[in-house]
């Protein structure tokens, strides 16, 4: 005979298997009724776990019956009735029948949390040996209060719920203890906050039912507590008038007590004046929130914050829909403190401003020098609006003899730091024309002490000098932008030869150029300001200046403007612009008598001194100069012959040239050796030539010519100017 069918028999058997079935009924029972989750009826109702311990005394008859179609090869698996794998009566380890064993297993307990658990499969089709395991696995994981107080002696076993072994655990922050219950967001999962509820205040930690004490504190919170203790303003007005349902402290502090239920049109003058109304009305229509920012808020008379300044506060309106009607929700915060900071912020950035283009305006020359044979106008507009100035600059120099120099100049960079540097290479500029060198000898000087200025500034220029003699313009690029010339026709010249790298680069030898600047043409020198874009190429930008130049007549002021409107120049342009126009002018009538040119070559001799007195003489006549001027003339052209014939060589050249403000005398030789004014003592027959015309005359001066050779020249005051 099968001993588990046999052993299923016996009376001593029946009766444990009873007592169990009694028991685990008791404990179902007891589970649920204590609301741990309310598992136990509802696992009964969806799995039938409950029944399963009814059923027990079906199986057991089964098994007394000799039904051996379920427990035979299972019997080694199973556990005795009371779920401690031993005979309760025996004590030594006997199994008991594997067939009987899976009626007695305890109902699981459903944990609300899972929500896989709901959809777990029916215990009741599972076979017996996985609902004895299944047994087996709950009764070990019971708590002390069990049954039997055992655990599994493994400890490898977490407790099993229908359908859990199919999903993974959820992952949980690394930061959070392991045991602590995470809360659920009522926004994101309203349906899963009873459930949690129920499962902190019955079943979770003392911390867990504080917290959830104090979730339910806060949400219990009624609104009009929550939005009367904010100190920014709020109101409430619904319906299609805007009646008032409600305004906080801090808003009745400002403006004032408002009614309640009174028209926002009437109650609410303050939004009326601030333009709030019309705004109201379209967020109630579209249902989207809006804000407008720093609202000027006069003083209110009346309110009980008695204000004495205007505040500024930022409103948001917010639609509120309810089942019967929609509303308005007013918040205003008070940013009266940020606007008045960003007026000081501005207001300091203003003066900064207005300062540093003070510091640039005067390094800039206040007055520019008009030549006889030029007309000249410039322009300077410091880019954008912060205070960070630019390092452009320009420059007039009268270089005397008739000669004028021409510089315009560019420090990159921008600040304070580029108009020093700026300022001293202007004033070395100045210094550099006073000797009267070639323009590419200036560039080289300046080359050499923006090196020792900032070695990380870099500079453009461009010395150009105007000779009316020769009528041509005589120029050195260092890294600029090209000079333009327009003839008489319209036709505009580019100089775009003879230029050099930047100054403070060094290791460059820079060359002069030369363009004909005859009567009626005019010129233009620019920083890259004028013609720079970021969304262009720098020569479409010439070529744009080119187009405005070629068809900009008038005066040098007029040019000025018409560039600048030309090639969209405002007050906001983002870099510093720089323009200097001048004019060779074609004279005629009266002003064509009051600019005359004589010259006589000189051979040398004793007779070249005679001739020279002879012809000063006569062509100052004719010139109608008044007798004191011309002995003055005659006695400096006689000096600076016979400077020449003395220490010059042949050939030699006596030049007279009028103009309305200055009369002026040059001698030139082929010598290069430089005339100096000395000291003579009184034995001294000779070394008073220089002397002599530098008392006379207003100003005199000497330099080298481009073929060799030198020129000295000296100029007189025209009476009356």
């Amino acid at each position: 005979m099968n001993f588990t069918r046999w052993s299923a028999r016996l009376p001593g058997t029946q009766r444990r298997t009873a007592a169990a079935q009694a028991a685990i009924k008791a404990r179902a029972q007891s589970t649920g009724t204590s609301g741990t989750s309310g598992s136990g009826t509802d696992e009964a109702g969806k799995g039938g776990d409950v029944d399963d311990a009814d059923d027990a005394d079906d199986t057991a008859k089964d098994a007394g019956n000799g039904d051996d179609g379920v427990g035979n090869d299972s019997g080694s698996d199973s556990d005795s009735a009371d779920g401690t794998g031993r005979d309760s009566d025996s004590g030594s380890g006997e199994q008991a029948a594997g067939t009987a064993r899976p009626a007695t297993a305890d109902p699981v307990v459903v944990d609300p949390t899972v929500p896989d658990q709901a959809t777990a499969p029916d215990r009741s089709t599972q076979s017996a040996s996985g609902r004895s395991r299944h047994a087996r696995h709950e009764g070990a994981r019971k708590s002390p209060d069990g049954p039997e107080g055992l655990e599994d002696p493994e400890g490898t076993e977490t407790p099993t719920v229908p359908a859990a072994r199919n999903h993974p655990p959820a992952e949980t922050d690394p930061g959070t203890d392991p045991g602590t219950v995470p809360e659920t967001d009522p926004e994101t999962a309203p349906e899963s906050e009873p459930q949690y509820a129920q499962h902190a205040s019955a079943s979770g930690t003392e911390p867990e039912r504080a917290a959830w004490k104090r979730r339910r504190a806060i949400d219990a919170l009624p609104v009009r507590a929550l939005l009367g203790q904010v100190p920014a303003l709020v109101a409430v007005v619904h319906g299609p008038e805007h009646r008032i349902a409600f305004v906080n402290e801090a808003y009745s502090h400002v403006f004032g007590p408002r009614p309640t239920g009174a028209a926002a049109r009437e109650a609410l003058p303050e939004l009326v004046e601030l333009g709030l109304l019309p705004l109201m009305d379209q967020v109630r229509r579209s249902g989207r929130p809006r804000t407008v920012k720093s609202r000027r808020v006069p003083p209110q008379q009346g309110a009980p914050g008695n204000r004495r300044r205007p505040g500024y506060y930022t409103f948001t309106c917010t639609p509120i829909t309810t089942s019967g009607d929609s509303g308005v929700l007013i918040f205003a915060a008070d940013v009266t403190d940020q606007v008045q900071a960003v007026e000081r912020l501005r207001a300091s950035e203003r003066r900064q401003r207005e300062a540093a283009v003070t510091l640039q305006r005067s390094l800039l020359p206040q007055e520019l020098e008009q030549p006889d044979d030029l007309r000249v106008a410039a322009t300077y507009q410091p880019g954008g609006t912060d205070a960070a100035v630019g390092g452009d600059w320009y420059d007039v120099i009268t270089l005397g003899a008739g000669r004028t120099a021409l510089v315009i100049g560019d420090v990159m960079g921008r600040g304070v730091r580029a108009a020093a540097v700026m300022g001293q290479l202007r004033t070395a500029v100045r210094a550099y024309a006073r000797l009267d060198l070639p323009p590419h000898e200036v560039l080289q000087l300046l080359d050499g002490l923006a090196a020792e200025i900032d070695a990380s500034q870099i500079a453009t220029c461009v010395y150009a000098v105007h000779d009316p003699n020769e009528g041509c313009l005589r120029y050195a690029s260092a890294g600029h932008v090209p000079i333009l010339v327009r003839d008489a026709d319209g036709t505009v010249h580019r100089a775009s030869e003879h230029t050099g790298p930047p100054l403070g680069t060094g290791g460059w030898l820079h060359t002069s150029g030369s363009l004909p600047l005859p009567e009626g043409s005019t010129a233009v020198l620019y920083t890259d300001g004028l013609i720079e874009r970021r969304d262009a190429d720098i020569d479409e930008g010439v070529a744009a200046l080119e187009g405005a130049f070629a068809g900009a007549t008038g005066s040098p002021d007029i040019i000025c403007d018409r560039l600048l409107r030309a090639l969209g120049i405002s007050e906001d342009h983002d870099d510093d612009v720089a323009l200097l126009v001048f004019q060779h002018p074609v004279r005629t009538g009266p002003d064509a008598e009051l600019f005359h040119n004589a010259a006589l070559d000189l051979l040398g001799g004793t007779e070249a001194a005679p001739r020279a007195r002879a012809f000063a003489s006569g062509v100052l006549a004719s010139w109608r100069f008044p007798t004191e001027l011309r002995d003055l003339g005659v006695l400096a052209a006689s000096e600076l012959v016979a400077n020449s014939l003395q220490h010059g060589t042949p050939p030699m050249r006596l030049l007279l040239r009028r103009t309305d403000r200055r009369l002026i005398i040059e001698v030139t030789d082929g010598d290069e050796h430089l005339p100096r004014r000395c000291r003579a003592e009184p034995a001294d027959e000779a070394g008073r030539g220089i002397s002599i015309i530098a008392t006379i005359a207003s100003a005199w001066g000497s330099r080298r010519t481009q073929g060799g050779g030198k020129s000295v020249w000296c100029e007189f005051a025209l009476p009356g100017r």
